[in-house]
């Protein structure tokens, strides 16, 4: 935590629709967006894919709130760090191509995770100063894939979100942050 930079936040000029996401996914041929990607990649019952890659029944697992998910449409994709977040600590200088693939980020499976719409909806843009997990046995992977994410895009915190981590990951004996830094 310690490697990320430092930085104060600003949302000048953020819009959602600065991030393309939910494009053709890495492999475009398949007809399965980044949202399917993840939805495929986490099911815990892998389910059956229908027309435009829509997955009927299966299975997944909300780590966020420790639920059991089905079906997949009670799912939200969440980015690990919200591109309100995003863009406060860095991404507002990034090109609309690098920001798509930031909101499309299947390099580090981390970066998009599958939890309950309850769940995400709370989080919205908030960071782990002003929003954690509800589940306790969360926090600990929580706090290690917010930081990965944070350093894998060279993005900074603010003061009270790099003390937040630090207190989190005081609690967290042996957790190890891992991250490949982005293309």
């Amino acid at each position: 935590m310690s490697a990320l930079p430092l930085a104060v936040e600003d949302r000048t000029g953020h819009q959602r629709t600065s991030f393309r996401h939910w494009n053709a996914g890495d492999i475009p041929a398949d007809g399965c967006n980044t949202r399917a990607e993840v939805l495929l990649a986490e099911a815990v019952v892998y389910p059956e894919i229908g027309p435009g890659c829509t997955p009927t029944g299966g299975t997944w697992w909300s780590y966020y709130d420790e639920r059991e998910v089905t079906p997949a449409r009670a799912l939200d994709i969440d980015h690990m760090v919200p591109l309100a977040e995003a863009w406060d600590s860095g991404v507002s200088s990034w090109t609309a191509q690098r920001r798509e693939t930031y909101a499309n980020d299947r390099g580090q499976p981390a970066s998009l995770v599958a939890v309950t719409a309850r769940s995400n909806r709370s989080k919205a843009d908030q960071d782990p100063a002003e929003w954690l997990p509800p589940t306790p046995d969360a926090l600990c992977r929580y706090g290690a894939e917010w930081t990965a994410t944070k350093l894998r895009w060279g993005l900074a915190v603010d003061e009270a979100e790099r003390d937040r981590l630090f207190d989190i990951g005081a609690g967290c004996g042996g957790t190890d942050v891992e991250f490949t830094p982005a293309p």
